[in-house]
């Protein structure tokens, strides 16, 4: 019986194992069954595996070639999931020296249709290429017939000359990956820059092995008599070590989006690679991007860079009358700032690289990052003002682990005077000197000087953004509430709301006011200093609402910050492992008037209270003051820094909860 059961045990595993075999085209009747994943109910889709191999070929024309292939299958499990059946993958087409190629194959859909298995292929209308921009394209496919139980299956091919950069390579993703494996193939001749990011390590397996490659030559030789010149082929087998190191992973979990995150790409598994070193025969060693003075520096002379800070002559009569009559620097810098954000529009393509060129971007009024921001540092420059770019990587770029070239796809102005930097990006005509636009907080900028020396520059705002209201409403026996409100916004705040109400119609934007906040009724409506970004926007309205107070055995409850409320603690996880990253510090402040009803006394009234967290990351006060038939309450939530460390999450989610506690607290009136 012992050894009846173990033949069984024995035939289970197996059978585990068919049944997970990691290749195309091998899909199992067990993968198309499966209903929801085994260890996450709530997946849309699943990665069954992920297998990824990046390798170096020689090319007798190109010399060392970089092939990365990546093979996976994915599990739909609802339709939400669908997404997953388009795939795209990137390739660089900006120069004429480096050439990249895609290539998909083995691309195919896979159902179970009554009780059996139904592979669907690609099809060539649903492959395709688009442009990105200047410098990349990308290769798009939708895989056919998917459905809620779909198997897809994919693998792409890049082919590049370029071996700077290898593709980054993620082992975690929003969905599941069940197994994942990466394989790199690098010849002695290079030396890789290895980082991980995330907070799972994969297991790590390196051997060392020689391979061979061959090189072939033909020479041609002066020869006399009938047979005259002679042409010889040769072969020169070249023997090389090669180091094969094996990332693998097993049941990844899914990234789950949190209020707060920066850009979670930031703390998922992936590996990055970058080239600091060649060794060739009988060559001195060559390095490359070793610190960010290096980097910076090869980024500089770029010809699409640094020589486009040196042209002058397309601005210089406009410049003069820009700066004329003005001479205290700020003044200057003012002036000079918002004439390029009034004349050059910003395209809304990224990068540190001109496109068509400062010149023809200032002539036909828009331009890219860096043709918008490198005009701005000249034309400062030619004022006699000390400006130098900045570069930086966007939120959405995702934080820079270790100096590479590819660390930055964006661009901004620096001032540097003896009080510190000042910061100016005019893409954004919203923005002004030190309120950067919410895509370029992304911790640290690196400046770069005409010496070519740089250093790191601090992008996260020191001084809080404020938003303040001023709310007087009385409420009438019927709870009926009518009221008069100013609200003052300043900095990241008044830039946010500049922005978003500058492509719709009060109309529109009053409509949308009304139903976000309790249907209430807005009228008298008014704004000050739209368009002066040096002030403070400000919004003032009267307003009614007949559905903001409750009644309940004859008494009325009253939440004294009515619509501006808050209900719901945005940290909702037990734990966290990503850092809290609000942008920017910011203080709420509510100054609050009620006039209570005749024949009505207050019962109830929410206490005065003080909430501070640790290291004076913030902190909240509610006081409230009752006299006659008036209650004043002065209501204040400030967080003091851009970004909390995880380590602080269950204070800062705590005092969420206890300032929620406090702003949902009625005011109970009853009758006299």
């Amino acid at each position: 019986m012992k050894i009846n059961h173990l033949i069984l045990l024995l035939t289970i595993f197996c059978c585990k194992i068919n049944a997970q075999e990691f290749k195309l085209g091998k899909v199992s009747m067990v993968e198309l069954e499966q209903k929801t994943h085994p260890k996450d109910s709530s997946a849309v889709a699943a990665i069954l595996f992920k297998n990824g191999q990046t390798s170096f070929e020689f090319d007798q024309n190109e010399g060392f070639v970089v092939l990365t292939e990546v093979a996976m299958r994915i599990k739909i499990y609802k339709k939400e999931g669908y997404e997953w059946a388009n795939q795209q993958v990137r390739f660089y087409i900006g120069s004429s020296t480096i050439k990249e190629r895609v290539f998909f194959s083995d691309a195919a859909t896979y159902n179970l249709v009554a009780g059996k298995i139904e592979k669907t292929k690609l099809k060539t209308e649903g492959e395709f290429i688009e442009n990105i921009n200047t410098y990349w394209s990308r290769k798009k496919i939708t895989l056919p017939n998917v459905k809620e139980g779909s198997v897809i299956e994919f693998k792409y091919t890049i082919r590049t000359n370029s071996i700077g950069m290898l593709r980054e390579f993620d082992f975690q993703t929003n969905i599941p990956i069940d197994h994942a494996e990466y394989k790199t193939f690098v010849p002695e001749y290079f030396v890789y820059n290895t980082k991980m990011k995330g907070f799972i390590s994969p297991k790590k397996v390196v051997e060392v092995s020689m391979q061979s490659f061959t090189i072939n030559s033909k020479e041609r030789s002066s020869g006399s008599g009938w047979n005259g010149a002679k042409t010889t082929f040769s072969q020169d087998k070249i023997d090389y070590k090669e180091t094969k190191t094996t990332y693998t992973i097993n049941n990844v979990p899914a990234v789950k989006e949190e209020v707060f995150v920066n850009n979670i790409g930031n703390y998922t598994v992936s590996l990055a690679q970058e080239l600091t070193m060649t060794q060739y025969p009988n060559e001195a060693p060559k390095l490359y991007s070793t610190d960010w003075d290096a980097v910076v520096k090869t980024i500089y002379n770029y010809s699409d860079f640094g020589p486009e800070l040196n042209k002058q002559g397309y601005f210089e009569n406009d410049l003069k009358a820009v700066v004329a009559g003005l001479s205290s620097p700020n003044e200057i810098i003012a002036s000079v700032f918002n004439y390029v954000k009034a004349n050059v529009k910003w395209n809304e393509y990224y990068g540190y690289s001109c496109d068509k060129g400062v010149k023809s971007a200032y002539k036909e009024k828009t331009g890219n990052v860096a043709e918008i921001n490198l005009m701005l540092t000249a034309m400062l420059r030619s004022t006699g003002i000390k400006a130098n770019p900045v570069l930086v990587s966007t939120r959405s770029n995702g934080i820079s682990l270790f100096p590479n070239r590819t660390a930055f796809n964006y661009v901004i102005a620096a001032v540097e005077t003896p009080t510190g930097l000042i910061l100016l990006d005019a893409t954004n005509k919203y923005s002004t000197p030190n309120v950067l636009p919410f895509r370029d907080l992304n911790w640290f900028g690196r400046l770069i000087r005409k010496d070519g020396s740089s250093e790191t520059v601090d992008l996260m705002p020191k001084i809080a953004s404020v938003d303040n209201v001023l709310m007087m409403y009385d409420v009438d026996a019927t709870g009926k509430i009518t009221g008069k409100l100013k609200r003052q916004r300043t900095d990241h705040n008044a830039m946010s709301f500049r922005s978003e109400i500058a492509n719709i119609s009060e109309e529109d934007y009053l409509e949308k006011l009304e139903n976000k906040n309790a249907k209430i009724e807005i009228v008298d409506y008014s704004r000050m200093n739209e368009k002066d970004m040096k002030l403070p926007i400000v919004e003032s309205c009267s307003f009614s609402g007949t559905n903001l107070c409750d009644f309940i055995g004859g008494k009325m409850y009253i939440n004294p910050l009515l619509f501006f409320t808050k209900e719901h603690n945005p940290f909702k996880q037990e734990t966290r492992e990503y850092p809290i990253d609000y942008g920017f510090p910011f203080v709420e402040k509510y100054n609050i008037t009620i006039d209570i009803p005749e024949g009505y006394v207050v019962e109830t009234l929410p206490k005065s209270t003080q909430l501070n967290m640790e290291n004076n990351i913030g902190g909240f006060k509610f006081i409230v003051n009752a006299s006659g038939n008036k209650i004043q309450l002065m209501i204040t939530h400030q967080i003091n820094v851009s970004i909390v460390s995880s380590e602080y999450y269950s204070m800062l989610k705590d005092y969420y909860q206890g300032m929620i506690t406090k702003e949902t607290e009625k005011i109970v009136l009853k009758k006299v």
